[in-house]
């Protein structure tokens, strides 16, 4: 070979080699990795919380935003075009409900949380039990507003087991049950998407829509798409781990569930059998980040996170860098909101991150089967504000773990230490709206004997020992003592069905307008007053139908019958929502130094309004009768026998 050829052509191919080389290691099987990014319960999440701790330039402790999403996977999949590798972007459900933003698609037109993701570029999103809280009807033009049925060839709308009557606006939205999406590798991923039993039992307002067996739907769904040349099946779930485990074990075809509902933020995946199971939290705290690849000649996915050395969880804080785009299209919505909200509140607030109050302390919940300082703060706010405007006593007002929303928090950060905003204070209770088309579940009021509150109390005890802590009711005006672990006597061998006792609740009482304390009877036909919210109201009876012996009929002072509708509270002509009640509530205490209401030191901790004690199971008893007796036989047979 010529001197100058072997001078010039090795280091040339050794050049060539090397190159290939890296590029073989950075991506062996470029033809089979692709990545999946997932978000979950975004609930309306527009901007950074908590809102008073944002600040656009400085340095924050503020999570979330859509802003800051955008950035994040802009970033990403600039990183993934470098080596051809697809990327896939999901969201698990409840996009809606929440804080403040959530209201906005109560006017007509506005559709914040879709526009958004379809601009971002979301390629699939699962209906959760929150897109159902104004209504299916509702839901259906909020999809209308952001232009579907034309958008879903953009961004899907998976519905697998969401079945709406054919003539529902909601049928003419392009709702998928699966579909196939083909990469730029060649790869086929099958796509469905689940709303899970917890989910479907948790939605609010689904109207005439019905909601197939989740696991019965799957199978149909991977049989359907196995047919159609799916390569790998991807279901998007809003179901919560527990859900998605049983449906990895009960239909393991499955190679990946992208998961909702149970807020869970999983800095690890869940492997069930071949199945890869993550989730990304909630409010955007998290962008979820799966990096795979697909080995065809064992039909399962590897994840190849660790191996590159990316966390399956992207903490969504300031370093993240901003999409502007985003950011400016956020800003318009929120200049909506803020303008709304100005009408809502008579000019009180004109921000929604304007400062209501001032606390030392954060007023938080979270604890299981137990009295928390939220719940008593939102309840006592509930007692006051439906007092003033119905100008009678309360003796009860009552809210369940799952419609508080939010700890209040004060912020943290130099400018806005010891602040609450309107923003963050509503968080925790601006579920829902009325049939005025306005925001917020209104409050209702009616009376029930001592023995319907025994049994209200009886069922809030029962529910969130069968089924989770949301059902767990919160009360002021009221004390008891209770051991949840008698709230069932046994289950039925082999169906596993549990028959409630009625007497997990040991004693309870009711706070006097002296500020004394007088025992609830079990017995008694005496009418109590008793406030909450018309979501949690529409929930009590519905015990009655499968438990008659926890039955609850509302009344009015009279002890008549009251239908629901006409117990709403009214003020001014217009419905009091729960929120304007938390409002009014936090804006009478007594203000500090700058003239911001201060929250009472009381609600730092809990008030011993509900104290859970151990007592002996009520299966002992009748155990114990039976050894009783079987003493007494021995006894006398003994005595008998001597003599």
């Amino acid at each position: 070979m010529h001197p100058i050829l072997k001078k010039t052509l090795f280091p040339a191919l050794f050049l060539f080699a090397a190159t290939y080389l890296q590029l073989f290691a950075q991506n062996p099987e470029s033809g089979h990795r692709f990545t999946i990014l997932h978000t979950n319960d975004e609930h309306s999440h527009l901007i950074p919380h908590p809102a008073i701790d944002h600040h656009p330039e400085r340095v924050n402790s503020a999570r979330g935003g859509f802003a800051r999403l955008a950035g994040a996977i802009d970033q990403i999949r600039e990183e993934k075009e470098k080596t051809g590798e697809p990327v896939l972007i999901f969201s698990g459900g409840d996009i809606l409900g929440g804080p403040a933003f959530g209201w906005l698609p109560l006017i007509d037109g506005l559709a914040p949380e879709m526009k958004l993701f379809l601009e971002i570029g979301y390629d699939a999103i699962t209906i959760g039990n929150h897109e159902f809280d104004y209504g299916a009807e509702l839901f259906a033009r909020y999809l209308e507003a952001a232009g579907y049925p034309e958008a879903s060839s953009k961004t899907v709308i998976l519905g697998t087991n969401t079945r709406p009557p054919s003539d529902h606006p909601l049928s003419q939205m392009g709702i998928k049950t699966h579909y196939i999406k083909e990469l730029e590798n060649g790869l086929m991923a099958g796509i469905f998407g689940l709303l899970g039993d917890d989910a479907i039992n948790k939605t609010a307002e689904p109207g005439v829509v019905n909601f197939e067996d989740p696991v019965q739907t799957a199978r149909k769904a991977v049989e359907q798409l196995i047919a159609e040349g799916a390569d790998i099946l991807i279901s998007v779930n809003h179901s919560g781990v527990f859900e998605d485990r049983l449906l990895a074990q009960k239909v393991p075809e499955i190679d990946v569930i992208v998961g909702g509902h149970s807020h869970t933020p999983l800095y690890e995946p869940v492997i069930e059998g071949k199945t890869v199971i993550v989730q990304a939290g909630g409010y955007l705290n998290y962008l979820g980040i799966l990096e795979l690849e697909w080995l065809p000649d064992e039909q399962r996915v590897r994840v190849l996170n660790s191996e590159q050395d990316t966390p399956f969880l992207k903490p969504l804080d300031f370093s993240v860098q901003k999409s502007e785009y985003i950011r400016a299209r956020v800003d318009e919505y929120t200049t909506i909101l803020n303008n709304w909200v100005s009408e809502l509140t008579g000019g009180l607030v004109t921000d929604i991150t304007q400062p209501v109050a001032r606390s030392e302390f954060a007023i938080r919940g979270g604890r299981h089967q137990r009295e928390t300082a939220i719940g008593n703060y939102i309840t006592d706010s509930m007692k006051m504000a439906a007092g003033n405007v119905l100008g009678k006593p309360i003796d009860i007002a009552v809210q369940a773990n799952g419609a508080i929303r939010a700890n209040i928090t004060p912020g943290q950060e130099e400018w806005s230490e010891g602040l609450i905003s309107f923003y963050d204070l509503v968080m925790a209770a601006g579920l829902g709206s009325g049939v005025d088309g306005k925001p917020g579940y209104p409050l209702v009021s009616f009376y029930l004997t001592e023995k319907e509150v025994m049994r209200a109390l009886e069922v809030s005890v029962l529910l969130s020992e069968l089924l989770d802590n949301t059902y767990f009711l919160q009360y002021s005006g009221l004390r008891k003592v209770y051991d949840p672990n008698r709230a069932v006597i046994l289950r039925v061998p082999f169906t596993g069905t549990p028959i409630p006792s009625s007497r997990s609740v040991l004693s309870a009482e009711r706070q006097m307008e002296d500020g004394s304390w007088r025992s609830i009877s079990r017995n008694s036909e005496e009418l109590l007053h008793v406030v909450t919210d018309r979501y949690i109201a529409g929930f009590l009876p519905l015990v009655g139908e499968v438990v008659p012996q926890l039955s609850i009929e509302f009344k009015n002072e009279y002890g008549e019958p009251l239908a629901l509708e006409d117990a709403v509270v009214m003020k001014n002509g217009s419905q009091l929502k729960l929120w304007q009640a938390l409002l009014e509530f936090t804006l009478s205490h007594e203000p500090g130094d700058d003239g911001l209401p201060v929250i009472p030191a009381m609600y730092q901790d809990t008030l011993d309004r509900q104290v859970m004690v151990a007592t002996l199971p009520l299966w002992v008893w009748p155990l114990f009768g039976v050894v009783l007796i079987v003493m007494v036989i021995v006894l006398i047979f003994r005595r008998k026998k001597k003599s």
